[in-house]
């Protein structure tokens, strides 16, 4: 009986020591951690997020046939600008027809612009919003910054003017902040500071938060209300989620800490600027996010700029500033550009109705 009973349970050990190895090469690899907190993060497969909408999963499995990676900003800047409104041509062409407007060219305080109203319904007379094109501060001052402008003029019955500020490699920084405070002057001869609304998206977004740091250092009043999406009131690159998406989205490559690697896609716009400064980063100093507006933030869970977004963020809120935070599941850089998701439309209306209720 003892010799059936041993025989029994160097059986079961054997099977468990398999079971066990099994485990444990079926197991994933898990990260490491170097002295200096580093995390060294095996290869892993992330599938689209199922918590996404079923539009954004395919958009998603349609990237297995697009070229990896954002637009070279490398060689002529004709020639890039060029051939991102090109890309960029059906997808706004694609917006203008989901969402009717109309466009005029105008020049304000002698700043080019662009006065999106919606097409056929009557337009805001008391609200104003000034837009601010994203493009890395050296490209996209027309396809972007339809892209922003035409849904949420269409949408909000707001005019829109979206502003066609200087950038690198022509101008330097605080050329982009010059121009709109030009604008901002000029309709403050028409409309209440408090029924002014500002926003933009990655670099307009960026732009949009110094320009709310900028106007009362020049002795302007605040913004109504603004809009940051894509960014974060804080420079470009920092925090964890510039690295995350340099991974698993891979729109832009992940930040280099020895700086000997990447381009510059603002083409020179910020040499020999400060970036940790008051204006270009307002978010860390304190007494200058505590003069901000009402803010609303939006980013997505694999874009670059999700830390940024989540910082500035927490600053306003410890600053006591009214801030709302929307983070797309699944969504990347600028999604709101994408008016065939679901998220993206969300984000319209969002949008829309913050404006119409800070606006006041």
């Amino acid at each position: 009986m003892r010799s059936i009973v041993r025989r029994v349970s160097v059986a079961g050990a054997l099977a468990l020591a398999c079971v066990t190895a099994q485990a444990q090469q079926a197991a994933p690899a898990r990260p490491t951690f170097g002295e200096d907190g580093t995390v060294h993060a095996p290869a892993f497969d992330l599938p689209p997020s199922a918590l996404s909408s079923p539009e954004a999963q395919a958009a998603q499995k349609m990237r297995a046939h697009m070229p990896s990676g954002a637009p070279s900003s490398g060689g002529d800047i004709t020639a890039v600008r060029a051939g991102l409104e090109k890309m960029l041509a059906p997808q706004v062409a694609g917006m203008q027809q989901q969402y009717p407007v109309d466009i005029v060219e105008q020049t304000i305080a002698g700043v080019p612009t662009r006065v999106v109203t919606p097409k056929g319904k009557p337009v805001d007379p008391k609200r104003v919003l000034i837009n601010l094109h994203g493009g890395g501060f050296s490209m996209c001052a027309g396809a972007c910054a339809l892209l922003e402008s035409v849904p949420i003029a269409a949408l909000g019955g707001y005019k829109v003017i979206t502003v066609n500020y200087r950038q690198g490699p022509e101008a330097r920084h605080p050329a982009a902040l010059e121009d709109v405070e030009k604008v901002y002057r000029e309709l403050l001869k028409t409309y209440s500071a408090k029924h002014i609304g500002l926003y933009g998206c990655s670099a307009g977004g960026a732009l949009t938060g110094q320009a709310a740091a900028w106007m009362p250092l020049h002795q302007l009043p605040q913004f109504g209300a603004i809009g940051i999406f894509g960014a974060g009131a804080v420079r470009f690159g920092g925090g964890d989620s510039a690295y995350v998406a340099g991974y698993i989205d891979g729109s832009f490559p992940p930040p280099d800490p020895t700086g000997k690697r990447g381009e510059d896609m603002s083409r020179g716009y910020f040499a020999g600027a400060d970036m940790q400064d008051a204006v270009l980063s307002p978010a860390s100093h304190p007494d200058v996010i505590a003069k901000f507006p009402p803010t609303l933030v939006i980013t997505g869970t694999r874009a670059m700029d999700m830390s940024p977004a989540i910082y500035t963020n927490s600053q306003l809120l410890n600053a006591g500033v009214r801030s709302t935070l929307i983070v797309g599941e699944g969504m990347g850089h600028c999604f709101i550009y994408q008016s065939q998701l679901p998220e993206a439309r969300n984000a319209y209306g969002v949008i829309v109705r913050f404006f119409q209720e800070n606006l006041r």
